[in-house]
């Protein structure tokens, strides 16, 4: 059953149209990929969603529920949440605070809940709770910033391009992360351009490329049809 479904989404930037008519499902239960090439709209897709660009038409449906005319704040109630690009935490606060940030809208014991389990999966964030992130590596950043994501108890957790920048130690670190959630049974969306981190963890990929999804499928089918060397490549 999807969870998420994307019809007929078209995305803008004053004159310039970022998304021509994108159509996207993600099943519950599965961590679901889309890869391209930078500029293919990816983040677009995304900022979309969230209501954080504008969006000129199409459909947005959550569990059923439309949200295409709804606000951001709106979507995040709903159970979505984002972890972007450029992480957005705060150097000079401390781990757990900018953990804690993740949770502004939950009570301090369901807060505090939250944060026990995020010290669970990952154990140095607790022996670390004090520390400021900005004397984190980019990579302990990066787990940091999912973590955050994870405070608010989404039903779907999208992320934008995780490996980015990282050493291969960190994609490690941030595969194994997400690996664990999935586990668990969050639905997942994963934006990368990093085929195999998506070939670990995704049961489906959708390519996009120029604002539109030119291919649908497995990593393996997508390299065996060449659709993944045409989005990056050009043809």
């Amino acid at each position: 059953m999807a969870l998420l479904t994307i019809t007929d989404f078209v995305v803008g930037y004053r004159t310039v149209e970022a998304l021509h008519g994108v159509a996207l499902e993600v099943e519950a239960g599965t961590v679901a990929g889309v890869l391209g090439a930078n500029g293919a709209g990816k983040t677009s897709l995304l900022m979309g969603i969230m209501g954080a660009t504008p969006r000129r038409s199409g459909s947005i449906r959550f569990d059923g529920v439309e949200l295409a005319q709804a606000p951001t704040g709106r979507i995040v109630e709903a159970g979505i949440a984002l972890c972007m690009q450029n992480r957005r935490l705060f150097p000079s606060m401390s781990i757990e605070d900018n953990l804690l940030l993740g949770a502004n809208s939950a009570g301090n014991r369901v807060a505090r809940e939250r944060l026990d389990a995020a010290y669970a999966r990952t154990p140095w964030f607790g022996q670390r709770r004090g520390e400021a992130t900005g004397r984190l590596s980019g990579g302990q950043q990066q787990l940091v910033a999912i973590a955050r994501a994870l405070m608010s108890d989404p039903r779907l957790l999208m992320l934008d391009e995780p490996s980015s920048g990282l050493s291969p130690v960190a994609v490690q670190e941030v595969r194994v992360l997400l690996e664990n959630v999935a586990a668990q049974g969050l639905t997942v969306l994963l934006v990368e351009q990093n085929t195999h981190l998506v070939q670990h963890l995704c049961s489906s990929v959708s390519v996009l490329a120029e604002g539109r999804v030119v291919g649908h499928g497995t990593v393996k089918g997508l390299v065996a049809q060449d659709l993944l060397s045409d989005a990056y490549l050009g043809g």
